[in-house]
């Protein structure tokens, strides 16, 4: 989940990157929203293996197809669909947010393929930064300010947690631990059956075929907890479902949990 975006393929929420520089950007301010607008219509974000004892409470905790699989908080059944954040970007009280959507509109991104370091950026089409007259300004005196040095902090933190959740997904793959999963709702007033594909939980049966020596040294790292948040976190797909329907959001498609590479970016 390091993120490193180019511009042909910049990862969920951003539509461009900026490098930040003092050079550039001395008047600019960041202020606070109370809303999430580029949450709005997401199903699935990111999530790193330190949430996951978090965002289990709220929703069901699956993980991408295709390479390279990220683990994926399930807001929503269908494509488009935020059961938890409505069309203006109003989130319900006391859900969890990813930091991977906090973090927006900032990154940490390479700002060419063959750089190493990561550099702390923004999306300038966002109204989170820009020449306002509230706000926290991103340099004063020539300087970093607090407000940007905490937000380098905050980057910096999600690409070690990031790392921490490619070492944890590439575990369980090296076990094949993780299988293609489905869903099917089928309810009296359903004309039929919904079925949803496209994303992939832990194989259980795998799970307790696991050797000992293994299990044991999950359990003495946490990974074993880990893998119970995402299994006990699907418990809450029924709830997922159950509001979407409530909301008048009800999709039939047979991928609807499908979570695209720019998504897994």
């Amino acid at each position: 989940m390091a993120s490193a975006p180019q511009v042909q393929g910049l990862p969920l929420f951003y539509k461009e990157l900026v490098p930040i520089s003092l050079e550039d950007h001395a008047n600019l301010r960041a202020r606070r929203t109370d809303k999430a607008a580029w949450l709005a219509g997401q199903h699935a974000v990111p999530l790193t293996v330190e949430e996951f004892p978090m965002a289990q409470r709220h929703y069901p905790i699956v993980f991408s197809v295709g390479e390279n699989p990220v683990p994926l908080g399930l807001m929503g059944m269908s494509e488009g669909i935020n059961v938890f954040v409505d069309e203006e970007g109003h989130v319900g009280d006391d859900v969890y947010i990813p930091a991977y959507a906090r973090r927006y509109p900032f990154l940490l991104a390479k700002l060419s393929p063959q750089a190493e370091e990561l550099s702390l950026c923004f999306d300038p089409t966002s109204d989170l930064v820009g020449n306002f007259d509230e706000g926290s300004l991103l340099f004063e005196n020539g300087e970093p300010t607090e407000h940007i040095r905490n937000t380098l902090n905050f980057c910096e933190q999600f690409e070690i947690a990031g790392n921490k959740t490619a070492t944890f997904v590439t575990e369980l793959e090296k076990h094949d631990l993780l299988m293609d999963g489905e869903l099917t709702f089928n309810r009296d007033d359903l004309e039929k059956p919904v079925v949803y594909r496209g994303f992939k939980i832990i194989n259980q049966e795998k799970l307790r075929d696991l050797r000992g020596d293994v299990l044991r040294t999950w359990n003495k790292n946490g990974m074993l907890a880990l893998v119970f948040a995402h299994l006990l976190s699907l418990e809450l797909v029924r709830d997922v479902f159950a509001k979407q329907m409530a909301q008048g959001k009800l999709q039939q498609p047979e991928t609807s949990a499908e979570a695209s590479d720019e998504t897994a970016a």
